[in-house]
């Protein structure tokens, strides 16, 4: 039984048949190559998954949606920290690092992002100018002071971090959150709304 996709998931099962017409053709030549799609927050009819087509330029995304029942397979970003990191020599170094920091912590965590697709798939994805995207899992609320703390010993890393915090309201983005006073950005499927406290 395939488990509810969500947010920042890499799901497999897309089928040309499943494009509107027109696309691109770089985004025809991705999904018969069998590339994973990315999950994206958006409200859908029943049924239906929104999803992000990646290509191999910077520029090449393409939004659409997929049809729940086709997902074949599903890889969450806490998966992806579960790899052997020799298979990804050029990731290897940098990811040691992030690894070594979150282990030390008791969130549940894992990569989105192009380290993410690339890790998932082995398509050469992540250029010396990429972030390291992650996602952290906060079901429980996190204080400012545990968020600047958390932000804290990330930069110890010295590395070019992307984090984001998923609530169960949505997600904010961990540097926005430990450093703003105020409204922060909450990432919605119905959109991104200015919230005082994401985890409410």
């Amino acid at each position: 039984m395939i488990m509810q996709p969500q947010p920042h998931d890499l799901l497999w099962g897309i089928t040309v048949a499943d494009l509107a017409s027109p696309v691109p053709d770089w985004v025809k030549e991705v999904v018969q190559r069998g590339d994973p799609v990315v999950m994206r927050r958006a409200v859908t009819h029943r049924g239906m998954i929104p999803v992000g087509i990646r290509g191999v330029e910077r520029y090449q995304r393409y939004k659409l949606e997929m049809p729940s029942q086709q997902i074949k397979k599903i890889m969450k970003p806490e998966q992806l920290c579960q790899l052997e990191l020799e298979h990804f020599p050029h990731l290897a170094k940098q990811l040691q690092r992030v690894q070594q920091t979150m282990k030390m912590l008791p969130w549940v965590w894992g990569y989105t992002g192009s380290v993410g697709f690339e890790l998932a798939t082995g398509i050469q994805t992540v250029t010396e100018n990429s972030d390291i995207d992650l996602l952290i899992r906060t079901e429980g609320f996190l204080t400012k002071d545990e968020a600047k703390q958390l932000l804290h010993q990330l930069e110890q890393t010295e590395l070019k971090l992307d984090v984001q915090l998923q609530t169960p309201k949505g997600g904010v983005a961990l540097k926005e959150w430990a450093r703003t006073t105020g409204k922060v950005l909450l990432k919605r499927n119905d959109g991104a709304v200015l919230v005082n406290n994401p985890w409410q």
